[in-house]
Order: C-alpha cells, then sequence, then structure tokens
C-alpha cells in the first residue's frame, strides 16, 4: 500500500487576450508570447519542487490564469507527461483547465481532452447578453451554449463559473439563470457574488455592488434552489455531489500540500516538521504553527463540513479548541452562526451569510 502524501500542482498562466473590468487577478494582456519558452520554464519550476518532496503523489493539476485554454494542447501535454515523469499519479487524478467560451478553434475542447484534461471548468460568467457585455466578456450567450454543449459532449467531469448579484440584477432574474444553469446537465456549478475590488476597472468608474441585503438574499435562495436540485454546497461557493467536488481546490481548503507553477502562483509545503510558503520565484518563509493554524481556520470554514479537528491538528500540531478564541466561539454558538463537536468546527447557514465576520471573531 503506498502511503506517500498526496500533492496538488496549480500551473498559472497569466496571459488573456483581454481583461475584464471586474479581474483583480495577476494577468497580462498579451496575445502572442513565446509559448514553447514559458513552458520550458514551467518544466525547471517542476524539477525545482520534485527536489523538495520527491515522494509525494500527484492527487490533481490545475491549469489557471488567466487564460489557460490559450495554451496549445501540445505543451499541456508535454508538461502533463513531465509531472508523470517526476512524480506518481494516484489513481483517477483530477487533472483540471479553465476555458473560456469562445474558442480559438473549433475542437479545442476535444484537443484539450486528448493532451489528458479529463475535467473542464468553462468561465460563462452571464447567461444574457446585456450583462456579458457589461462584465466585459469577449463571448456573447450564443458562444456561451455553444461552448457548453461542447464540454458535456468531450468530458465527464465539467463546472461552469457564474456571476451574481450584479448591479440592478433582480432575485427573479437570477432565479431563471440558476433554472437555466441546472439544465444543461453539468456536475458542478462555481457562482460568485460580484465585489467591486479597489484597483478594477469598475471601482475606477465608480460602479457599486448590489446592497448587501438584496445580495444575502440571493445567495441563500441558490443554496436552496441548488441543495433541491442536486447541487448541494460544499463550499460557500462552489456547489455539486461529493463525487464531482473539485479535489484540487479542497485541497486549499483542508490545507493540504501543493505547488504553485508560474507568475505569481503560490504554494504551501510540510517538509520535515516545518511548514512553508512559497511564491514565484522560489521564494521562501517558513510559517509558524500559529500562522498555519490560522490559515487553515480561515480556508477550513469555506467548508460546508467545516474542520476537522484531527486533521486540523496532523496538519499544524495544535489543538483547534486550544487555538480559537473560546469566548468568541461560545458567543457564535449561541447566536446560531457555529456548531461545535467533538471533532467538528462548522458554520450553519445562517453562519455562511456572515462567514468573515466569524473567522475575525475565532482567530485569537
Amino acid at each position: 500500500m503506498n502511503t506517500h502524501a498526496p500533492l496538488s500542482i496549480y500551473i498559472h498562466w497569466p496571459y488573456c487576450k483581454s481583461k475584464c473590468p471586474y479581474c483583480d487577478f495577476f494577468k497580462t494582456v498579451k496575445k502572442d508570447v513565446n509559448q514553447k519558452e514559458i513552458i520550458n520554464g514551467y518544466i525547471e519550476e517542476l524539477k525545482f519542487y520534485h527536489d523538495l518532496v520527491p515522494e509525494h503523489n500527484i492527487r490533481s493539476v490545475f491549469f489557471g490564469g488567466g487564460t489557460p485554454s490559450l495554451i496549445e494542447p501540445q505543451y499541456i501535454e508535454l508538461l502533463l507527461n513531465e509531472i508523470a515523469n517526476l512524480w506518481s499519479f494516484e489513481n483517477l487524478p483530477e487533472i483540471s483547465l479553465e476555458a473560456n467560451p469562445n474558442s480559438e478553434y473549433p475542437d479545442m475542447f476535444k484537443q484539450l481532452r486528448k493532451a489528458g484534461i479529463n475535467r473542464l471548468s468553462l468561465g460563462v460568467q452571464a447567461l444574457n447578453d446585456a450583462d456579458l457585455k457589461f462584465l466585459g466578456r469577449t463571448h456573447n450567450l450564443n458562444q456561451a451554449l455553444h461552448s457548453i454543449d461542447e464540454v458535456t459532449k468531450n468530458f465527464n467531469n465539467h463546472s461552469i463559473d457564474l456571476i451574481y448579484a450584479r448591479p440592478s440584477q433582480t432575485l427573479t432574474e437570477w432565479e431563471k439563470e440558476l433554472q437555466q444553469a441546472t439544465s444543461f446537465g453539468l456536475k458542478h456549478l462555481s457562482l460568485y457574488q460580484l465585489t467591486i475590488e479597489e484597483g478594477t476597472v469598475f471601482a475606477k468608474k465608480g460602479i457599486k455592488s448590489l446592497d448587501d441585503e438584496q445580495a444575502s438574499k440571493m445567495y441563500q435562495y441558490t443554496v436552496d434552489y441548488l441543495r433541491d436540485n442536486g447541487y448541494p454546497r460544499y463550499e460557500v461557493s462552489n456547489f455539486a455531489s461529493k463525487t464531482y467536488q473539485s479535489r484540487h481546490n479542497k485541497c486549499y481548503w483542508l490545507g493540504d500540500d501543493y505547488i504553485g507553477i508560474g507568475t505569481s502562483a503560490h504554494g504551501r509545503l510540510k517538509i520535515g516538521n516545518k511548514h512553508y510558503a512559497f511564491v514565484h520565484p522560489h521564494l521562501q518563509e517558513e510559517l509558524s504553527d500559529n500562522e498555519r493554524a490560522e490559515e487553515l481556520l480561515l480556508m477550513g470554514l469555506r467548508l460546508e463540513e467545516g474542520i476537522n479537528k484531527q486533521h486540523f491538528y496532523n496538519i499544524c500540531g495544535l489543538e483547534l479548541d486550544n487555538f480559537i478564541n473560546v469566548e468568541a466561539l461560545q458567543q457564535l454558538s449561541q447566536l446560531g452562526f457555529i456548531e461545535n463537536t467533538p471533532t467538528s468546527l462548522k458554520a450553519t447557514d445562517q453562519g455562511f451569510l456572515v462567514l468573515d465576520y466569524i473567522i475575525s471573531k475565532l482567530c485569537p
């Protein structure tokens, strides 16, 4: 029996053909780049991390961005082969890629599947042309619907992203979009509330988010509707049955080891009994047990299942009940925001509506 620790790999492709006005991620608007040179650099990064953690098994690989569907499939296959040469893959690993609906060539999704991708996440964002234009997307609704059809034909595991709580959006309008989203036969839905981040085009234009009360109503409706239609919430913004939960993203929320490849990518590794944060290019910082515990609390409470106390201890060596603010825990429990059992700590339905507040109170 192989007992090597699981490892996930995030590969960041920072290039886009255009930048969306709500986006605050690191990315570069550049149409022509030397892909071969960049991929060769990624391979050197993989070798660097292999020297640090050679005995791990790869649980998942995630191509994110930016727009990683701009990577030529031959280079995706090259990277996956290199990963297979350096480490062993777990049985049936999850290999995900984010794509935009306006594909570069007619058979893009078929080529991505042939290159080794087995989970496709499609950045749809809205299901009407007016809001797609408002969000700065370069595809229209017909292109989105066509791509959803192609994705479901070519992959057994698939997801779409949608953004809700758009300015002036009504609950009735969002209800219709949710009904349409659940009609596609997708395995997974990622639904993100629009927030106006400092420095984005939207912020500079003075565009305001939907008011908190209306956004909360939309969120609660979303959770209830999707739970009743086969997409239970498993993380604050992600909905799927247990079989199709994103194994890669759960690695972040559970606090398991992962490495980041590419500009602005970061990672977390436990080497021996020490915790390290890595950022590009190969800069590392040792984290204390308390710092790692704070990260585990911040990420773990995003999950519907909450934080498993034994898993928390196994990673950071601290007892969760001794780490958190006990007085705040009692108050939050009395308010009905938190459920605390001998084995786990989790947010309630009401707690998910004020999750940032809960975390701020529980951190010592």
